[in-house]
């Protein structure tokens, strides 16, 4: 579970306004912050088959967010994958 101080580190990431915390590329970078925390979980506990279920349902989540970015606003698409490091 992400604290409020790092969920408000994952907005200012992406956009300026805390308040637009509904946009897709907000919730992508959540995401991402998510399944980061999530990974390092898994690599202390191997056998945790409930977070790991979780995981890939964060990023199947975040996959069709990306997804529909990328088709609705290609340059903001690009500015999220810039910013949070993620590859495509």
């Amino acid at each position: 579970m992400l604290t409020t101080e790092e969920k408000k580190k994952a907005i200012k990431k992406v956009v300026s306004d805390e308040k637009n915390t509904g946009s897709a590329n907000v919730q992508i970078s959540l995401l991402t912050e998510k399944i980061l925390k999530l990974n390092d979980h898994l690599k202390k506990n191997i056998h945790d088959f409930s977070s790991k279920r979780g995981l890939l349902k964060n990023v199947g989540q975040r996959r069709k967010l990306l997804k529909y970015l990328k088709n609705s606003d290609p340059k903001k698409y690009e500015e999220v994958l810039a910013k949070l490091g993620l590859r495509k």
